[in-house]
């Protein structure tokens, strides 16, 4: 009964199958494809379809004969686009059956909620915290020179447990902010700004404002504005690069047998000015990266790539996924795996991946690098998107179930509409 109520309370109301041809708006089928699916989003375009109010919708699964209510959200768009979960397992090959109606919907109660505070957005699933993006200036310790101030990155991160897999302000590093993607070597006409190591008192990034937020039974999240802001050109301070984060997180259980939270982060990057910017290649800058928590250290805590790669190996390789895992005194193992998405520049992603000597007990950074290897040219009036997915949880999980995720992600279920 649990695990029925968890999966969106699925079992709504059944209706006749006689409606469910006859009055559809939207008749659909939903297509595994050659992977099996264990609760897996799915967007469904409304194109054509005039009224995008989601209490004027309800939608059904058809099943042996009867429809039986599924929750589901819609996103407002230039073509508004409904998103659901393929719940429970599907398996490759199948495809399952689906009718939109006009009609009020019932709400329930939201599964995944996002409050705002004077400093942070805080996104929870029912009354468990997923994570805090922070939104007012974080100044480090006292006595730090004040240059490491920085807002716009996510801190804490925390599993289901509760957990906490990021860090701040370590002394080894003030400018390492939990999860988090400046730029460092950016030419900007006829100059090289660092928008990462803020000692070099080049430039910073700071959050610039909401543009959305969502709470609902299939994901929540929210989207905000970031500024890039260059210290060192025509202005004391000149806007370089303008960037918008979505983060959502998704309500469901995505490993069978372990508590885990799905979160995507979705970053857009424009120039700000009339002029091309070039993001030289570097070993770190952009893309998203984690310092870890104090805890893991190089005898407690593993990397593992998609292609095999351990620690030892994975520095400036490429991958499809990585997973960090490691102890927590007295509760247990945790872990977060990063997902890069196909469309992503440079994909399968470089990463930079710390040493085991790195100061001297093995602390763990991560990052998905597009410009590890080769500059990256971005010309005004265009928009560069870069898509990830994370896998928090808590446990461990093995090299199939990263994959079968990154299928996800990477290839989700086709929808196929048959009737409007």
């Amino acid at each position: 009964m649990k695990r029925l109520f968890f999966l969106f309370s699925i079992i709504v109301a059944v209706i006749s199958s006689a409606k469910s041809q006859k009055n559809a708006i939207l008749h659909f089928v939903v297509e595994s494809g050659i992977y099996q699916r264990i609760n897996t989003p799915v967007s469904v375009s409304l194109k054509g379809i005039t009224k995008s109010d989601t209490l004027s919708f309800r939608l059904y699964e058809k099943v042996k004969g009867q429809l039986v209510e599924k929750s589901f959200q819609i996103e407002a768009g230039y073509i508004p686009t409904l998103w659901m979960i393929l719940d429970g397992t599907t398996g490759a090959g199948k495809k399952r059956e689906y009718f939109l109606y006009k009609d009020k919907y019932q709400p329930v109660q939201n599964s995944i909620t996002t409050e705002v505070t004077s400093k942070t957005i805080l996104l929870k699933k029912g009354s468990s915290e997923i994570l805090h993006y922070q939104k007012a200036v974080m100044y480090p310790p006292a006595g730090v020179d004040t240059a490491y101030k920085r807002s716009g990155f996510i801190h804490p991160m925390m599993t289901p447990s509760g957990n906490v897999l990021t860090r701040i302000n370590a002394p080894d590093h003030y400018h390492h902010v939990g999860i988090w993607n400046p730029w460092t070597r950016v030419k900007i006409r006829d100059h090289v700004t660092d928008f990462w190591n803020l000692y070099e008192k080049q430039g910073t990034v700071r959050f610039a404002g909401i543009n959305s937020i969502v709470n609902g039974n299939v994901y929540g999240g929210f989207s905000v504005k970031q500024d890039h802001i260059d210290f060192q050109g025509a202005k004391p301070e000149e806007l370089a690069i303008n960037e918008v984060w979505d983060v959502r997180a998704w309500n469901i259980e995505p490993v069978a047998g372990i508590k885990a939270y799905l979160v995507d982060l979705t970053t857009f990057l424009s120039v700000a000015g009339n002029d091309p910017l070039i993001f030289e290649a570097y070993r770190y800058g952009g893309g998203i990266g984690i310092r870890t928590n104090q805890e893991w250290n190089k005898d407690n805590s593993t990397v593992l790539t998609s292609e095999g790669k351990t620690r030892k190996e994975a520095d400036g390789t490429r991958a499809r996924w990585t997973d960090l895992n490691g102890a927590f005194k007295d509760k247990g193992n945790s872990g977060i795996t990063f997902f890069s998405h196909p469309a992503n520049r440079e994909h399968p992603e470089p990463m930079r991946v710390w040493p085991e000597n790195q100061n001297g007990r093995g602390d763990l950074y991560f990052e998905f690098c597009p410009i590890r290897h080769k500059a990256w040219t971005l010309d005004p009036g265009n928009v560069y998107r870069l898509k990830y997915r994370m896998l928090v949880y808590d446990g461990k999980i093995d090299q199939a179930t990263a994959d079968r995720l990154w299928n996800d992600f990477a290839f989700p279920p086709v929808v196929r509409i048959l009737t409007k």
